[in-house]
């Protein structure tokens, strides 16, 4: 989430989009919020393996968004930050293995 406060701050450079820019923002902070919570209440200890259910494990989706968020982190031009607003947490949720929407 904050890699996505780092892509606004550099699209709020582009002026015509500042709405567009925060209503991305908005919608997909609220959309990777209801993600991280629907996960705190699905984790159950059953003891079902992350490799066995096709999911990364803990360990490789963390290096999965980190190198999201370096790939984000990397994009100096307003105009791609704001492409990476919608292409960082849909990337994200693919990772996490949820839905868009």
């Amino acid at each position: 989430m904050a890699a996505i406060g780092r892509l606004v701050a550099r699209a709020e450079a582009v002026d015509d989009e500042w709405l567009y820019i925060h209503d991305l923002e908005t919608v997909w902070l609220a959309r990777l919020r209801a993600v991280a919570a629907d996960a705190a209440v699905d984790a159950a200890p059953d003891g079902a393996s992350a490799a066995a259910s096709g999911e990364l494990s803990g360990g490789e989706l963390e290096a999965a968004i980190e190198r999201l968020v370096a790939e984000a982190d990397a994009v100096s031009d307003p105009h791609r930050a704001i492409d990476w607003l919608s292409t960082l947490p849909q990337a994200t949720l693919v990772a996490l293995g949820a839905g868009a929407w």
